[in-house]
């Protein structure tokens, strides 16, 4: 069999070892920090978050013109890259590897999946429910707050309360994505102060925090 990565001119060093593996009809249990497919319980808990936003669309992920892209978890965070890149990822060391392709968000230690900013550009192109912020409320709202009615330029027709919805400036620039805290109708006859979004992500982050992102 050829090892999984190459080895180093010379042959390998003396402390390197050559795991042996024992083919039987158990699957291999995979470490804390390796690459691998995710779990039908955790494929569940991503896609269910990501059809909060983007709905049906989760298919447009899979199958692209492009090729075909997956998502692998690795070292608790959900990444989404082609089969190329994965292809090519295989040939590195696994303790060595860092991260690959774009992360998506992470499992917390009780195992639920939170969506990162870094996953914005690949939802606001999907995103069935959009509300745009007026100029005066966009750093606010990339300060990490929620969205006030008193700032809300738009919101897309029929959103529910409670919907998952992409936030945007109202150049239709993505900002960031967060949950309706109110109903379209109820938008219409709310306070000013009252909250419409609740925050989730925005791209300040990566200026806020911008050491933990990957």
């Amino acid at each position: 069999m050829a090892p999984l990565w190459p080895l180093p001119l010379g042959g390998p060093p003396r402390h390197f070892r050559f795991r042996r593996f024992r083919f039987t009809a158990r699957p291999r249990v995979c470490g804390a920090g390796e690459m691998r497919p995710l779990t039908e319980a955790e494929t569940r808990a991503v896609f269910e978050k990501l059809g909060r936003y983007i709905g049906e669309n989760i298919q447009l992920l899979v199958d692209r013109p492009d090729g075909t892209y997956c998502f692998r978890l690795h070292r608790d965070r959900v990444y989404y890259l082609s089969e190329k890149l994965l292809k090519v990822a295989a040939s590195i060391p696994r303790d060595s590897l860092v991260a690959l392709g774009t992360c998506f968000g992470k499992f917390t230690k009780t195992q639920k999946f939170r969506l990162s900013v870094t996953a914005l550009d690949f939802l606001a192109p999907y995103a069935k429910y959009k509300v745009w912020v007026k100029p005066g409320s966009e750093q606010s709202f990339l300060y990490g707050n929620h969205v006030l009615k008193s700032g809300l330029g738009r919101i897309t027709e029929n959103t529910a309360q409670y919907q998952g919805v992409v936030v945007y400036s109202m150049a239709d620039v993505p900002l960031g994505f967060g949950v309706a805290a109110k109903s379209t109708q109820e938008c219409r006859k709310v306070d000013p102060m009252a909250i419409v979004v609740f925050h989730q992500a925005d791209v300040g982050e990566y200026v806020r925090n911008e050491d933990t992102l990957t």
